[in-house]
């Protein structure tokens, strides 16, 4: 797993491809960039246990640098740079960024960034060009070897939560200090359970500031495969790429099998998919008609795994077990799950309760000890603050974030359930639940509908839509209104709750 070596046996072989362009990043280029990237970093005095963080697209130029942030023994975080400037200052003042490298066409969200955080020393482009006079990559390498630096160290990517509640949470990883080689756990995890090798092509849709995007990424050049990157992902690119390029994993979120569900029979029918061995989802509970037509399509290939990228559990089940348990997650492959209540009381199986990991990776949120510690327990088991339960068999089952529960009459619903009901409604596009102020019920049952391509947003579709979530759940749990908008959803598919109900704070609507 150690780059270099990897280079030594695969030379010209793409480890890295752009879909679309088919601009491609050898093993033996990547392995050359990233030294010379590695030499600079410890040139302008970081050394292992440092950090920097990375604000770039989609692109090649992300490769080299992580690679070399990871030889270095650094910290790196990739930047969410569809954040607004002061929430990206925020996470890279927050996780202590000494270096900030970024793209051309982030030159000027990566000066107000750098402006904003005194604790950047610098400040590189991978770009030909800096409207903002950042200094360039190529130019700062140039004279700088291909060698491997003397003090190879493993480092270790950084990731910020969603922040679907609030601000972002910088998840701290402990370093090994294992000798550069040595990899990471999700590199053995998709050796040995999801069959990542030499002769891997793994498609990645999602965007490289996210966890998985990323680290399943450069585990699949860990274990001698090609990564082929989508700058963002289209329903009919993706399924073209598949075929085109033969292949054999690929990785989505449940918003993604949505959009290729719905593309047109006539359209989907045109593309060959044999090629693919595996076809992984995670990020968010995928509808379990919506897993159902994925299998039917692509045939009992598909793996889910539920994790979170504080690394305190991992879940994971196959086509031919959620077929016996639908709705599932899976079962834990590492520790033990608990589900509790509120007084941290376990739960007899079938009960809904918070979702507690025993016997996992400690972890905490960077410069944040009251997250850390409201994320753990008296008995030391620690929770993503998820709702769940689990069946006679151990297999998990998601119900929702406590923070999206409605409490309606009394009455517990969740959302996802109710979300689910209508996605494949051919009239919508993306659908979101939540519950407002509502005087005689606390809480009532909200839908905000994004109608399909050509469809009419109006009172007959919202009565329409009403009926059908009363057709496949207690009339309770339907939605008492419709509201027709966007959905605002993160790139890793979770709707983004508190946006959606930002917008009516203050404004004076009447629920």
């Amino acid at each position: 797993m150690n780059l270099t070596d990897l280079a030594a046996n695969y030379e010209a072989k793409p480890a890295v491809a752009m879909a679309g362009s088919g601009a491609t990043l050898s093993y033996r280029e990547l392995e050359d960039a990233s030294n010379r990237i590695a030499h600079l970093l410890r040139q302008r005095g970081l050394r292992a246990g440092d950090h920097i963080a990375i604000l770039m697209e989609n692109c090649l130029d992300v490769f080299p640098v992580v690679w070399a942030a990871q030889r270095a023994g650094l910290l790196y975080t990739p930047v969410n740079w569809h954040l607004a400037d002061d929430e990206a200052a925020y996470v890279v003042e927050n996780c202590g960024a000494r270096l900030l490298v970024h793209s051309e066409q982030l030159d000027r969200l990566a000066a107000v960034v750098a402006a904003e955080t005194p604790a950047i020393e610098g400040r590189l482009t991978v770009g030909q060009t800096s409207p903002s006079g950042a200094e360039r990559v190529a130019d700062a390498v140039v004279d700088l070897p291909t060698t491997p630096i003397d003090d190879e160290i493993e480092g270790y990517y950084m990731f910020y939560s969603s922040g679907t509640t609030g601000r972002p949470k910088g998840i701290l990883p402990a370093l090994t200090g294992a000798s550069f080689g040595t990899g990471l756990m999700i590199d053995t995890t998709m050796r040995n359970a999801f069959g990542f090798g030499p002769d891997t092509v793994y498609l990645s849709p999602g965007p490289l500031y996210h966890a998985a995007p990323l680290g399943w990424s450069m585990g699949t050049v860990r274990n001698g495969g090609t990564a082929i990157i989508m700058d963002r992902f289209d329903a009919e690119v993706a399924l073209a790429e598949i075929g085109a390029q033969r292949v054999t994993h690929a990785q989505f979120v449940p918003t993604m099998f949505v959009r290729m569900l719905k593309l047109p029979d006539e359209t989907r029918v045109r593309y060959d998919v044999s090629s693919l061995r595996v076809v992984v989802h995670a990020a968010a509970p995928c509808p379990t008609e919506v897993k159902e037509r994925m299998i039917d399509w692509f045939g009992p290939k598909i793996l889910e795994f539920y994790a979170g990228s504080e690394g305190n559990g991992f879940f994971m089940i196959t086509t031919p077990e959620w077929l016996e348990h639908r709705g599932s997650v899976g079962r834990p492959t590492l520790g033990e799950v608990h589900i509790c209540d509120d007084d941290g009381v376990e739960l007899a199986q079938g009960e809904v309760g918070t979702i507690w990991m025993s016997g996992t990776a400690k972890f905490e949120y960077h410069g944040d000890a009251d997250k850390t510690d409201g994320a753990y327990n008296d008995k030391g088991w620690s929770t993503l603050g998820d709702l769940g339960h689990v069946d006679e068999d151990g297999y998990l089952y998601l119900s929702a974030r406590r923070t999206d529960l409605i409490l309606s009459g009394g009455v517990n619903i969740y959302p996802q359930e109710i979300e689910d009901a209508l996605t494949m409604h051919p009239a919508v596009l993306d659908v979101a639940v939540v519950g407002v102020p509502d005087e005689e019920m606390g809480q009532r049952v909200h839908a905000v509908v994004t109608p399909a391509d050509g469809i009419a947003a109006d009172e007959a579709l919202a009565a329409e839509l009403i009926t059908h979530a009363r057709e496949k759940l207690a009339h309770f749990k339907a939605p008492r209104s419709v509201e027709f908008g966007e959905v605002p959803r993160l790139p890793s598919g979770k709707i983004l709750k508190r946006a959606l109900l930002a917008r009516y704070e203050g404004t004076g609507v009447a629920w």
